[in-house]
């Protein structure tokens, strides 16, 4: 393999994909030189390609790179910082970025703008596209409409040299992966290098926040909007005001944010931020199972969300007619208890109760969707008890985060080979047996024992499609657990409890 013409390939690539121009060809190629510890270049000519991104060529560097003692170890995350270093050569200054984004907003509006930094992403490869079309992806048909399951195998394992050296890594900086500090940042083995990295700034209720892609995106135009700010989460008054001044400025975009709280919270509770995108969620498309009105908002239409979760939307054309309204509705929620109902507001001064709010644009009117959330925990359920119960842990036990919420599951990789595997044996003979021998599918007998007898496996025609179907139905139950109000006449009247403190 000859590196020169791997590198003249990549300097071509950023050439078609109009992240250099011909002015910087030289520069470029130096700054490629010095990246992999190289004085002299060899002039070669390269055939033009239309190269959709930059990932094949990168390899041949990066394997160039291990056999010539550039990459040690060589494992994925080191990889990772030599290809992000090599592309973030390629990127454009921040200012640059921003004041394209803003020029691109003020001639064609903010569709085009968030389309072009989203196409900068792809392009330099900070959305790593050719992981994230790895990933599974299918609808679940449920009583609550047709529910999105993904099984995530975008994200590279762990290589154990890269968790040994982990344990020698004291750096505190930047302080988290959201930190605006990320931004050319050339990372290290426990955090990701981010030369390809750039944000647009967001004023939201007087504040400064940013605007930025997920690397492993779920959906499209997966968005996070953080702020300045290194503190919690938190969900009030501001959160609400928030998300509705970004939507305003952002029409097609939702925007909504995790609880603030662990177990019914996110992953990242020490920086706040949110999620959102160009993405119509199973939850944006339910309806209401019954509408009320709230006396002290009478502009501010309210009803029950017909979701697996315990939902209340609101719609409004005033955005301070909607945030008072909300607000009100997190205010009860935090002093609420309902003993009847498992609900209780705080254990020896810890609280329970928070909301996950997510807010979207409906022609002239706000609409914020306030998922209740309580994340107590008991003897029989450890993990929470508005949490995945132990029967679906074959499945999903992570904790049920806004992406969830809203109806996309994101379940692990490993199902993709188990879902397989299970689909072998229900095919053959002593199925059961062998779904019990094998430490891969043994917890899921309980499961497969359910399907074998609901269905009648030799009138199949396609075992994969039911088990993609009846995964669907798990999902469901995942998100049924996580309500705080049941699905049942005795959940409906202790919701009804709650909207009576309104």
């Amino acid at each position: 393999m000859n590196i020169y013409k791997e590198l003249e390939r990549l300097i071509q690539y950023g050439l078609e994909k109009g992240l250099i121009e011909k002015w910087d060809v030289e520069f470029v190629r130096n700054q490629l030189l010095d990246a992999l510890d190289l004085q002299n270049w060899v002039r070669i000519e390269v055939e033009k390609e239309q190269l959709q991104n930059p990932v094949p060529v990168l390899e041949s560097i990066l394997d160039w790179a291990a056999e010539h003692g550039r990459l040690s170890p060589d494992t994925v995350s080191e990889r990772d910082l030599l290809d992000t270093r090599l592309m973030g050569i390629f990127v454009p200054h921040p200012s640059t970025v921003i004041h394209t984004f803003e020029k691109i907003r003020s001639q064609y509006g903010v569709e085009r703008a968030t389309d072009y930094f989203y196409q900068l992403s792809r392009d330099v490869n900070y959305i790593r596209t050719n992981r994230v079309k790895r990933n599974e992806h299918w609808f679940s048909r449920t009583p609550y409409g047709e529910l999105e399951i993904t099984i995530n195998l975008s994200k590279p394992e762990k290589d154990p040299r890269d968790v040994v050296r982990a344990k020698e890594d004291n750096a505190n900086y930047p302080a988290c992966v959201l930190c605006k500090d990320n931004v050319g940042y050339s990372g290290r083995s426990q955090h990701p290098a981010r030369q390809n990295h750039r944000i647009i700034p967001v004023s939201l209720d007087g504040e400064q926040w940013y605007l930025q892609y997920s690397p492993y995106v779920y959906y499209h135009q997966h968005a996070i909007v953080f702020s300045e700010e290194h503190r919690p989460m938190k969900i009030s008054a501001a959160t609400f005001r928030r998300l509705l001044a970004f939507v305003e400025q952002f029409p097609h975009f939702f925007l909504g944010s995790n609880a603030d709280l662990p177990i019914v919270g996110g992953s990242i509770l020490n920086h706040d931020h949110y999620q959102g995108g160009q993405h119509e969620f199973p939850m944006a498309e339910a309806g209401y199972e019954e509408t009320f009105r709230m006396g002290n908002f009478p502009e501010v239409k309210a009803g029950i969300l017909h979701w697996p979760m315990s939902v209340i939307r609101l719609q409004a054309v005033s955005q301070a007619d909607l945030t008072a309204a909300a607000d009100h509705i997190l205010q009860n929620w935090m002093d609420y208890e309902d003993p009847e109902a498992g609900i209780r507001k705080e254990t020896n001064g810890e609280r329970h109760n928070t909301i996950t709010p997510i807010a979207r644009r409906r022609d002239d009117f706000f609409e914020l969707d306030l998922v209740l959330r309580n994340n107590r925990t008991s003897e029989a359920h450890p993990l929470g008890i508005f949490h995945p119960h132990e029967q679906v842990h074959h499945m999903k036990r992570e904790n049920i985060g806004l992406i969830e919420v809203m109806g996309l599951a994101v379940l692990p990789g490993r199902l993709k080979d188990e879902l397989e595997k299970l689909a072998d044996y229900l095919s053959g003979p002593d199925a059961l047996s062998q779904i019990r021998k094998d430490p891969d599918t043994q917890k899921h007998s309980a499961w497969a024992r359910h399907l074998m007898e609901t269905y009648d496996r030799s009138g199949l025609e396609n075992i994969n499609s039911m088990l993609k179907q009846e995964t669907g139905k798990v999902f469901q139950t995942v998100l049924e657990h996580a309500g705080v109000f049941k699905k049942n006449t005795e959940g409906r009247r202790a919701f009804q409890r709650f909207l009576q403190t309104l």
